[in-house]
Order: C-alpha cells, then structure tokens, then sequence
C-alpha cells in the first residue's frame, strides 16, 4: 500500500499539490489499515488526509538543499531498475522512436 509514497524533495518541477494529496492519502490510508473509510470513519479520514497534506506542504518549503534538482523521468527509470532487481525480472528496455502498437 506505501509504494506509492514516493519522494518529494528535491525534484525540478517542484513537487505538485496533486502529488503532495496522493502521498498524504496513501499515508493516512497505511496508518489506518482502511482504503476507503467506513461512514462513520470519513470525516475523520478527510480531516487527517487534510491535516498531513498541509504538513507535507510546510515540510517540503521549508527543506534546505545544496544539491542540484533531481530529474523526474531519470528517478523514474532508476526506480523500475530497482524494481525489476528486486522482483528478479529482467530489465524492459526502452527504445525511442518505435511504435510498439
């Protein structure tokens, strides 16, 4: 349920409001053990995703950094090499240009 949690920090383009929620739901969703909450548990689950979506926010303007800006798409290739590694499959190859329809 966490893998979805990714990090934030340090990307150019700076993380966005929708990606910053999306990480704060699957936060309050692994704390609580619920994917969607009972009725009787929404405005709890609502106010807490809220709540950890401003703090994220604060969090993340307010970190320091000297290092240069992490690339997006390079993470990205490097977290499905990571992936593949872990769950033994090989490595998918990309090829520019090539229409795989």
């Amino acid at each position: 349920m966490c893998r979805n949690i990714k990090t934030l920090h340090n990307f150019a383009p700076p993380a966005t409001e929708e990606e910053i929620r999306a990480s704060s739901l699957q936060f309050v969703r692994k704390l609580s053990g619920f994917t969607r909450p009972s009725k009787a548990n929404e405005n709890a689950f609502i106010c807490a995703v809220e709540k950890v979506t401003l703090a994220a926010r604060q969090l993340l303007d307010s970190l320091v950094t000297n290092a240069p800006p992490r690339n997006r798409e390079t993470e990205a290739i490097r977290a499905r090499a990571r992936s593949a590694k872990r769950l033994g499959l090989a490595p998918v190859a990309v090829m520019a240009g090539h229409n795989h329809s």
